[in-house]
């Protein structure tokens, strides 16, 4: 069972060292793509590590933006020619932490073996905030004086948006772990149907969408799990999850979950810490 994590990382060089020791594993590789804006030399440590590798020609990526599909998209391309035969590529953020071993997170995904997992919900039916996502102009992805005053008189004079080629939108969660097969056929989809890229290039935070919407409209609707196997809370109601302490802990290891997010080994260094120490113990039992 070979996995590709791909890790979106544009900070926190300790934490990213630490997250890809506890995933370490004979058929464990690593893709980072590191933000353009992130100083490489920080990350120095990675070019001399075994299995780890720097996506090229890195993305300046921006909060809510298309860049953070494109990110995405240049790991999957990197992976797919890598000209390994992996299984499953997990898409991870540098603030992301497994709750298993490596052997567990490799026998889940040896059990379940075809299967996608993300979360998806309908856009038009249960997650109807996301609506003017997709029936709005937005011009996150473009940097230009007066974007905001373009942006407001676009939507008021413009036609509503509505979805191209006639796809049914899905989506929420952009941490996902998919079969290489379902990640060829995203890059070969978004190749064909251009109208699709440029769609979502005016799409606030479309990578909570694209994918998923990609996949629910295809073949491979029949395996997908509307479970993206992490833990992550959102009690707080803000627009980023809560940063996970030790009081989060028994929540984390009753979910169930193989991963979860997000945590800061500067500010809570312990809750990382008693991770491990759980993780080893269970391992060893």
């Amino acid at each position: 069972m070979k996995i590709a994590h791909l890790i979106l990382a544009h900070a926190a060089p300790a934490q990213l060292s630490k997250l890809i020791s506890a995933l370490e594993y004979r058929d464990a590789w690593f893709f980072v793509h590191l933000d353009r804006k992130a100083d490489i030399e920080a990350f120095s440590f990675l070019k001399g590590r075994e299995r780890v590798m720097l996506i090229p020609d890195r993305v300046d990526v921006g909060w809510g933006a298309y860049s953070i599909v494109e990110a995405t998209l240049r790991g999957f391309r990197t992976i797919v020619n890598s000209g390994i035969d992996f299984d499953y590529l997990n898409l991870l953020s540098g603030a992301d932490y497994p709750l298993q071993s490596p052997s567990d997170i490799h026998d889940f995904f040896a059990r379940n073996t075809g299967k996608n997992f993300m979360e998806y919900y309908s856009v038009r039916n249960e997650w109807t905030e996301a609506i003017p996502r997709l029936t709005e102009y937005h011009l996150t992805d473009y940097n230009f004086p007066g974007k905001y005053l373009v942006q407001k008189w676009m939507n008021r004079l413009l036609p509503t948006r509505s979805m191209p080629e006639g796809l049914e939108p899905v989506g929420r969660s952009q941490w996902m772990s998919l079969t290489l097969d379902a990640v060829r056929y995203v890059l070969e989809y978004l190749d064909g149907h251009p109208m699709v890229t440029k769609f979502f290039k005016l799409t606030w935070a479309p990578d909570e969408i694209i994918f998923q919407t990609i996949l629910y409209n295809s073949p491979f609707r029949s395996s997908l799990v509307n479970d993206n196997l992490r833990y992550i809370d959102w009690s707080k109601g803000q627009a980023s999850p809560k940063v996970l302490a030790e009081e989060d802990l028994e929540r984390m290891w009753a979910s169930g979950k193989l991963f979860a997010r997000k945590f800061d080994l500067a500010r809570f260094p312990e809750v990382l810490g008693e991770v491990d120490r759980k993780i080893q113990d269970h391992h060893y039992k």
